[in-house]
């Protein structure tokens, strides 16, 4: 679509508003306790297998993906320091409302060109709808063996937001998967996390366990093997080919602010909550609450240690 350019994304897409072929597989990954702690995935499962329920009379879901891939900044590499790691995809503002903005400026982009009435919803990561398989289904590209979503020019490193309209628009067709024989995701993966290829076991996930897991620990067979990760992680994206050359992100708004890609451990363990308010306002990382992010960072520390003395 040529609004996408127009509306900020980096690629747009369409799929049809219909169930999408892994249904079953989702409710099967449920009943396996794969999704953790993480309840509210098990509410509404089956408007997220179907744009058809979440928005009545749906007959399109417009795809959009925006690129937020940037270079790690060596500078901060300051050995007097011990420093932990934040996924990318958290260096700069929230997506969530700079995506959530782009969508609705294109869904006002096509109220003024196409002439017949419509009703649209906009989904931002929140919403009960499957991202994925609905990229997938578009042709934004393909579900990897890590499970995320892979374009031959921008890799991994990109966000997707989910217009479910009653416009009636042309699909496109879905990607070939261009992972082939390749299982690098798979190999690094320091929990392994991947049973199978094409799936996660999210309980595993050093993301799920620093972001989404609210217990005061973290399992020591587990903890042991979350490295200095904080916030997130980006190991199988930083071993997957498709990512050696993506673009860099054209979006002002994702540049790096605190605490950045490599926050300091030791004020991260003591910071107090109106410090992590204050720094962190307007940021992604909010979603994990300040005790899980001391928690963080007090198992970062408990790793460099052990693997100093080695």
């Amino acid at each position: 679509m040529g609004l996408s350019t127009d509306a900020g994304f980096d690629k747009c897409a369409i799929s049809p508003a219909s169930p999408v072929g892994r249904s079953d597989y989702y409710r099967d990954w449920l009943k396996l306790g794969r999704a953790g702690t993480m309840d509210y995935l098990h509410r509404h499962a089956e408007l997220r297998t179907d744009a058809g329920k979440l928005l009545p009379g749906a007959k399109s879901v417009i795809v959009c993906a925006l690129n937020y891939h940037q270079s790690d900044p060596l500078t901060l590499n300051d050995t007097s320091k011990q420093r932990g790691k934040v996924a990318m995809y958290a260096w700069g503002d929230d997506y969530h409302k700079i995506i959530k903005r782009k969508l609705f400026g294109l869904v006002d982009q096509l109220r003024s060109e196409v002439a017949i009435p419509f009703e649209s919803k906009v989904c931002v990561d929140t919403a009960p709808i499957l991202e994925r398989e609905y990229a997938a289904l578009s042709g934004i590209g393909w579900i990897g063996k890590n499970t995320l979503v892979l374009d031959p020019t921008l890799g991994s490193y990109f966000f997707l937001g989910l217009i479910v309209t009653t416009l009636d628009l042309p699909p496109d067709t879905p990607s070939p998967d261009h992972c082939g024989t390749c299982t690098r995701c798979l190999d690094a993966c320091p929990t392994d996390a991947f049973p199978a290829a094409y799936e996660m076991d999210a309980s595993r996930c050093i993301s799920y366990l620093t972001i989404e897991h609210r217990d005061e620990t973290v399992p020591d067979d587990l903890a042991s093997l979350m490295g200095d990760w904080v916030f997130g992680c980006d190991v199988c994206q930083q071993v997957c080919p498709h990512n050696n050359d993506v673009p860099q992100t054209n979006e002002p708004r994702f540049a790096i602010r605190q605490p950045g890609p490599r926050p300091d451990l030791e004020a991260m363990k003591d910071m107090t909550d109106e410090e992590f308010r204050e720094q962190l306002k307007g940021s992604a990382i909010k979603r994990a609450k300040p005790d899980m992010l001391r928690r963080n960072a007090r198992i970062a520390l408990a790793n460099h240690a052990r693997d100093t003395e080695r």
